[in-house]
């Protein structure tokens, strides 16, 4: 069954109105699917539903049992959030975002009419990653906000605060921060305004790019903010009313530290994040070496992958030896910025010739090297940030020459500060601690350092299990679902 063109366009109608009529977009956690052609019969449990306490219409992901006729998979339906059988069992707390309506969701028994489902059986996943790019565009948006917002209250403060006879801005340990501060804020910003751009030109997949975006943002925001609370002393750990109770400005500075720590979980979490980018940086070298390294490959077709990646890496690697960034006088129309445009080529190709380094010494186990793909990722979403810097000062000289020669300081300085962040990353891509920590780990985990963690009390012990079993049927919870005016 498919939802009607004109049905789809009225949905999108009614969305866009908000919190007036939301959507909570999200898998079922735990459950089961009875799927026909009329009828779907859904049994589960939803965690961490935004919006949930307050939704009237609900996108719902879930897993369709295949059968004859019928090819299963993970399927998208919409559904009204008072059908009988939904229940809203908790608002969840969370030690920011504080506003959220979040919910843990019932579902027993839901009956869904085949023709709640969006698009056909089976697409759910695809429609789900559809919604990726920009949700991965709205975290690091809402970073650059919350960014921009600590450089101001950084800077008023540093020039603002006096101690041993002069502003705290001009001793250089504050000044460092700050440094770093209007730096990375332009960066962040550099890079969200290139990928939405990408996005809006809709001519490319941005995946990588929004990936990027996210994965900087929310963990140079977060750096950000930290520096914002240490710039501010405790009054950055105090909270805004406590300020204003005693006459003094309200700057919500600790709230800011809660409500961006999830940035680095939700939307897909830096470690994650690390993960699917690396997987598609060495995607090229999969398509063509694969089989070389498949355990499962018989050795006849080995020696033909080999041949036939031979053929492939001759031609390839090279390309990788010389370039543009090799010539001194190559991006003079950067003028001031050239020679780290020069170092972002040279720099680029260094970074495929280690990627490709590390394959062919580890092959099939590369995967298992998280470390040394974390910090591929994060060198190659350095040399991202710079390429929108650059790219964005230099256009700034033909839109907003007010602006261009401020843009093109700060670019420079941002790039110098990379350069130096993408040379300890390739230093410990080789130089790294990476074998014994996981075998530290392990042994963590054996529990041979249980005495290290003696001489504490628990709080927690005995108030439940680390994840809650699912317990089907009806619930026995009050439906705490309601609606809003």
């Amino acid at each position: 069954a498919r939802i009607p063109d004109e049905d789809i366009a009225a949905l999108a109608a009614i969305g866009s109105f908000g919190l007036k009529i939301p959507l909570i977009y999200g898998g079922l956690e735990l459950g089961n699917v009875y799927y026909n052609r009329a009828l779907t019969l859904i049994d589960g449990l939803k965690l961490w539903g935004t919006n949930a306490v307050i939704a009237e219409l609900l996108v719902v992901m879930a897993r369709v049992p295949a059968s004859e006729g019928h090819r299963g998979g993970i399927t998208a339906f919409v559904v009204e959030a008072d059908t009988p059988g939904i229940t809203v069992e908790r608002r969840n707390a969370f030690s920011g975002l504080r506003g959220i309506e979040n919910a843990l969701t019932r579902f027993h028994r839901v009956k869904v009419p085949s023709k709640s489902v969006i698009g056909r059986e089976g697409m759910g996943l695809k429609i789900a990653l559809t919604t990726l790019n920009s949700g991965r565009l709205s975290i690091p948006a809402l970073a650059v906000s919350a960014s921009k917002y600590a450089l101001k209250i950084a800077r008023e403060w540093s020039g603002e605060r006096v101690q041993w006879g002069r502003p705290v801005g001009k001793h250089a340990a504050v000044a460092h921060k700050l440094a770093f501060m209007a730096a990375a804020t332009y960066a962040q910003e550099s890079m969200l305004e290139l990928a939405a751009g990408l996005a809006d030109a809709g001519e490319t997949d941005i995946r990588i790019e929004a990936a990027i975006a996210k994965l900087y943002g929310s963990e140079r925001s977060w750096q950000v903010v930290d520096d914002l609370v240490q710039i501010r002393g405790g009054r950055g750990y105090e909270t805004a009313d406590s300020l204003r109770a005693r006459g003094e400005r309200a700057v919500p500075v600790e709230q800011m530290l809660r409500d961006m720590r999830i940035n680095r979980i939700f939307e897909g979490s830096t470690e994650i994040m690390h993960l699917m980018i690396a997987r598609e940086a060495v995607d090229a070298h999969l398509s063509v070496a694969g089989d070389i390294i498949d355990p499962d490959v018989s050795r006849a077709d080995k020696f033909k992958a080999v041949a036939a990646a031979g053929k492939f890496y001759a031609g390839w690697y090279p390309q990788l030896l010389v370039g543009r960034g090799m010539v001194p006088t190559s991006y003079r129309e950067y003028g001031r910025l050239a020679g780290h445009m020069r170092y972002l080529e040279r720099t680029s190709r260094r970074l495929a010739r280690d990627t490709f380094y590390g394959m062919a010494r580890w092959q099939g186990g590369l995967e298992h090297k998280q470390g040394f793909l974390g910090r591929i990722v994060d060198i190659g979403a350095e040399l991202f940030a710079m390429a929108a810097m650059c790219t964005r000062a230099h256009a700034q000289r033909a839109t907003d020459r007010r602006a261009w020669r401020s843009s093109v300081s700060l670019a420079d300085a941002a790039c110098k500060q990379s350069r130096l962040r993408v040379e300890r990353l390739f230093d410990a891509l080789w130089t790294n601690t990476d074998s014994s920590d996981v075998r530290l780990a392990r042994e963590v985990l054996e529990g041979k350092y249980l005495w290290a963690e003696e001489g504490i009390v628990d709080p927690s012990e005995g108030t439940g299990p680390w994840v809650a079993p699912y317990e089907p049927g009806a619930t026995t919870e009050r439906d705490l679902h309601r609606k809003v005016d």
